[in-house]
């Protein structure tokens, strides 16, 4: 038991550390910028060029850990997420930092898809496996939610570089013990599908560069326009190549599963609808509320406290009534508690708004754990690093895609509310732009543009970005209440499976094979 223990702390641990890197960056970047002389476009860079890589290579990690060995796999990829967070501490120009978090995105692309493989294959009992897939899951989510927490502080206090500093000694360990208490676990014998390679990685790199540079870029910019449709075209090549393959990278028949593919939508859409929440707080704490960066990550204790709670919880009722009730019941509260975000302006205190906080927290702590629950009881065990991969995959673009998409809809908005109420103070149409800059660009509020504007301005911006946010919501919520009635007919219509019914086997694998 004490090994079982150590091995799920050490994947825990790993996870924590891979979903952090999302988001802990972020407070930093007002001090890197200055450090390092970077613009807007080389700090959008920082932030994302983690998640652009991650994404593109997500799908391809798992086929190397069936190929190569799922343990293999992960003590590499640990140990390049760990020389990468070292590169990043030690960066002395904007290009070495974003390089440096490219190479932490290809080291969590390769050890996340065996994380939750070695998982299952550490605990056997699938309630006692249910309950470890809480813990694992709910770690993975606060990962996401204490960013601000850790990071505010440590920049505060230690400066910029120790948002990677404290990574390094925490992955050494991690490595030395990964290599002595995780499972040995076969590798398959099988050919890498290196033509799903290049397109799978092309494609989704392609698009998630599209949705990082169309809010700033314009939608209708020929370079956002023409990665966008290379990127569709590269990932419909794809999807006919892996119909073709009788071993390809993502087994497209296991989609034929109504609870399979709930699940999937399940992340992508809890993603989307709180990686903009978990942006646009921030924003409205410092820039509007005058919250300080140490102030603001405190500030999101409540939905760290509640995924904790509800982590562990949603993998115990999973065990106990399937994944659907508490899958459709997080995707309900999520909704719920971003909807309840546009209740309040920029006058608003803490105590008033806290409940979504709450809601949210508890709502994302019991969507995480059944979508991989669903996924090791729907697929053979010989398919759950591609499953798993895919899982990943989705969640990142889903966070992509919500920043993106929910952004797009804040500064459109945005630009709309504040173009009327500066034309009300005789500001000329042309300084819009230069204006609205302030709030998504520099951080709203808290950069010396921002400093520097007369106070009607300063409200006429306030007014139009808390404008821009609610409309942002509630768009977000709107889409999460859908998907909830999505993921509860999809779950429900799903017949009971077993085991040795989990995949349909490939033409050419002996199904007798998907017990290795």
């Amino acid at each position: 038991m004490r090994r079982k223990r150590l091995a799920l702390l050490t994947l825990c641990v790993a996870m924590f550390m891979a979903m952090l890197d999302n988001v802990v960056v972020n407070v930093a970047l007002p001090r890197i910028g200055q450090e390092l002389d970077a613009g807007i476009s080389g700090l959008q860079w920082v932030a994302e060029g983690y998640s652009l890589v991650y994404a593109a290579l997500v799908l391809t990690g798992g086929a190397l850990g069936d190929r190569h060995g799922r343990t293999r796999m992960f003590v590499l990829g640990l140990g390049l997420f760990t020389a990468g967070s070292a590169m990043a501490a030690l960066a002395g120009t904007i290009g070495v930092l974003v390089a440096a978090r490219m190479v932490q995105g290809v080291g969590a692309a390769l050890l996340t898809p065996g994380s939750l493989t070695l998982l299952g294959h550490v605990f056997t009992d699938e309630r006692e496996r249910a309950k470890a897939i809480g813990v694992w899951s709910g770690v993975s989510a606060i990962g996401l939610s204490v960013g601000p927490v850790i990071g505010g502080p440590l920049v505060e206090h230690l400066g910029w570089a120790s948002v990677f500093w404290i990574n390094v000694p925490i992955g050494v360990a991690g490595v030395v013990l990964a290599a002595k208490v995780l499972p040995e676990i076969p590798p398959r014998a099988r050919r890498i599908d290196f033509g799903g390679f290049a397109l799978s990685a092309a494609g989704l790199g392609l698009l998630v560069y599209a949705l990082i540079e169309g809010p700033s870029r314009g939608w209708t910019d020929p370079r956002v326009v023409g990665c966008g449709l290379v990127a569709l075209a590269l990932l419909a090549g794809f999807l006919l190549l892996e119909l073709r393959l009788a071993e390809p990278m993502l087994e497209l028949r296991l989609f034929r599963d109504g609870a399979l593919c709930g699940a999937l939508l399940s992340g992508f859409m809890v993603s989307f609808g709180m990686f903009g929440a978990l942006f646009f707080l921030p924003l409205m704490m410092q820039g509007v509320l005058g919250w300080s960066p140490s102030g603001a990550g405190y500030g999101g204790l409540p939905m760290t406290a509640m995924l904790v709670i509800a982590g562990p919880l949603s993998g115990r009722l999973a065990a106990r009534y399937g994944p659907r009730p508490p899958m459709v019941s997080g995707l309900a509260l999520c909704a719920l508690g971003l909807g309840g975000l546009s209740l309040y302006g920029d006058h608003a205190h803490y105590p008033e708004y806290l409940w979504t906080l709450v809601v949210m927290g508890f709502g994302m702590g019991l969507t995480f754990t059944p979508v991989s629950v669903a996924v090791l009881r729907r697929v053979a065990p010989v398919q759950t690093g591609m499953a798993s991969a895919t899982v990943n995959t989705l969640r990142e673009l889903g966070g992509v895609l919500g920043i993106a998409v929910l952004g797009a809809i804040l500064t459109n908005r945005m630009t709309s509310q504040l173009t009327s109420a500066l034309h009300r103070l005789g500001v000329p149409s042309d300084a819009v732009g230069p204006i609205a800059d302030a709030p998504t660009g520099a951080g709203h509020g808290a950069g010396d543009a921002a400093a520097a504007l007369p106070a009607p301005l300063q409200d006429a911006v306030d007014g139009a970005f808390v404008d821009g946010i609610h409309l942002a919501v509630r768009c977000g919520a709107l889409a999460l209440a859908v998907t909830a009635v999505l993921v509860a007919v999809l779950l429900g219509r799903a017949r009971p499976i077993v085991p040795s019914e989990a995949a349909p086997p490939c033409p050419a694998e002996p199904a007798g094979a998907r017990s290795a």
